[in-house]
């Protein structure tokens, strides 16, 4: 009897570490953004680091939807600022969606930091990254993050059978994603419709994932990042000297001459998919459709969990921006062009 109780003790140990240890593990990340249109994304991607050096994340890939000029060399600069210059990096192999920088902070960080891809054409193409790095992870693990157009996620349920795995871009997804939590869509002052930038810019696309993504989908919609403001503590601080991050936020916030903050869109996003909603956020469900002009409309169903508050903005932005103040691990040395 005392064996058998020794034993049950111990398989009750056992057991109480191994949930600690998955509770614990970190979120395997594919980052999907349009950054260089916005500055925001640069703020999700310091938050991503912060995640990944705490334990909580890890970065599989970071992968553009945007075409334009700047987008794969801005992700290598931040990639490498980190101290992990050899993650992958992804770009949609199109002529559009292309969006530019409007305050020309991309530009300067590229000139300034060091960095390995140094135009679009260096980095692989997104739907072939992904299958790549989804086909080698376990089954129903991967988070991926979605901060930008659904134009790479609609070529990958597109896609076929390959050299990576003999499943179809939905199949699978189906078997390696976990959940695909995107900053996309709004309710508008109706509640039922609202023109979102990352829906309308590919409309189509948006349509595809809408309908034939089949993992679960949180939505942190317009309204939520809009009330939460952050840099200018980031940009304040004096302690951060040498910072991509801060160079980003410093420039553009300059040029906008904005002295209250940026609408902290893409971070909600990260924030959700990392640690949950709770305590931040509570969510509803409900069911969107995409129509031809971008414009989201709420039709009856539960298909998405739509984030709602459950924090005041301001005390979710505190957070926030405490992680996008978050430093290299190793210090990358900075060369001055």
């Amino acid at each position: 009897m005392k064996f058998k109780s020794a034993l049950l003790i111990l398989a009750f140990i056992f057991n109480l570490n191994f949930v600690k240890a998955q509770k614990h593990s970190p979120v395997p990340v594919i980052f999907d953004t349009d950054i260089a249109g916005d500055y925001d994304d640069v703020g999700a991607m310091a938050m991503l680091y912060a995640f990944a050096d705490k334990g909580e994340a890890k970065i599989l890939a970071t992968i553009s939807c945007n075409a334009f000029e700047t987008t794969a060399p801005t992700i290598s600069v931040i990639n490498t600022y980190f101290g992990k210059p050899n993650i992958p990096i992804g770009i949609v192999k199109k002529d559009k969606p292309n969006k530019d920088c409007a305050q020309q902070w991309a530009q300067a960080i590229i000139a300034k930091y060091p960095h390995n891809i140094k135009s679009n054409s260096q980095a692989v193409e997104a739907v072939a990254l992904y299958r790549k790095v989804l086909a080698k992870q376990a089954d129903g693990s991967v988070t991926i993050i979605s901060v930008g157009f659904f134009t790479n996620l609609a070529d990958l349920l597109r896609s076929g059978a390959d050299k990576y795995s003999k499943l179809d871009g939905e199949q699978l997804v189906k078997k390696k994603v976990k959940q695909l939590v995107s900053m996309a869509t709004g309710v508008g002052t109706d509640g039922k419709t609202f023109s979102e930038y990352n829906v309308n810019v590919d409309a189509a696309s948006a349509q595809k994932v809408f309908k034939d993504w089949p993992t679960p989908i949180t939505l942190s919609g317009f309204e939520i990042g809009e009330k939460i403001l952050t840099g200018i503590r980031l940009i304040n601080n004096t302690s951060i000297k040498n910072s991509s991050v801060k160079d980003a936020f410093q420039i553009a916030l300059t040029k906008d001459k904005n002295t209250t903050g940026r609408n902290s869109w893409d971070e909600t996003a990260v924030l959700t998919a990392i640690r949950g909603p709770k305590p931040y956020f509570t969510y509803r469900k409900l069911n969107m459709e995409i129509k031809d002009n971008g414009t989201d409309v709420v039709v009856p169903g539960e298909r998405f969990l739509y984030l709602q508050f459950a924090m005041q903005p301001g005390d979710i932005a505190k957070d926030i921006e405490q992680l996008m103040m978050h430093q290299p691990v190793k210090k990358q040395r900075v060369i001055y062009r």
